[in-house]
């Protein structure tokens, strides 16, 4: 669970990154979860694009795509959402919260 702090840190550090990732008109599939996982394990912190055919508003969008992903929800800025968890892997320069 993440602090109004660690939020506002990420939030912060998100404004400066491009969306990695597109939900549009066929909303959200097993494939896609399995491709933002991979992005997600890669980066720690993501922000993706709701698109405007998309059947769900960012705001009911992030809590169910943190959901599949084992993620924290930062925020519902418009059509973003922005995701953060801690990757496992080494290799990866982890934020600092």
């Amino acid at each position: 669970m993440l602090t109004s702090k660690q939020r506002a840190k990420l939030r912060g550090i998100a404004s400066n990154i491009d969306p990695v990732f597109q939900i549009g008109k066929g909303n959200l599939s097993d494939v896609q979860i399995q491709e933002l996982d991979a992005v997600l394990s890669k980066r720690e912190l993501i922000k993706i694009s709701v698109l405007k055919g998309c059947d769900y508003t960012a705001d009911e969008l992030i809590s169910v795509v943190a959901d599949e992903l084992n993620a924290e929800p930062v925020a519902a800025i418009g059509n973003k959402i922005i995701i953060y968890r801690c990757s496992t892997d080494k290799s990866v320069v982890h934020i600092e919260l």
